[in-house]
């Protein structure tokens, strides 16, 4: 499941994701997008699980939660259109 993390410190780095992430399954890749000319997060990213039953316990117990004094919005990426 490819999940969206949103409303991130500028300062999180793709291992701290990583690490919250790991604690409810297999993180498969993290991407903290940022702005090409800046090259500053843009304040969100994605994470993918390939265990949905994990993906949707991370989403229900992170979404709201704090993360380095910032509230998470944490649900199902949806896809490009």
């Amino acid at each position: 499941m490819n999940i969206y993390v949103g409303n991130l410190n500028y300062k999180v780095k793709e291992s701290n994701l990583k690490e919250v992430f790991e604690t409810y399954g297999t993180v498969d890749s993290v991407k903290i997008i940022q702005d090409k000319i800046s090259g500053r997060s843009k304040g969100f990213g994605f994470v993918e699980m390939p265990d949905d039953s994990q993906a949707q316990s991370a989403i229900e117990n992170l979404n709201g939660s704090e993360f380095l004094g910032r509230s998470l919005v944490v649900n199902q990426a949806r896809p490009k259109e």
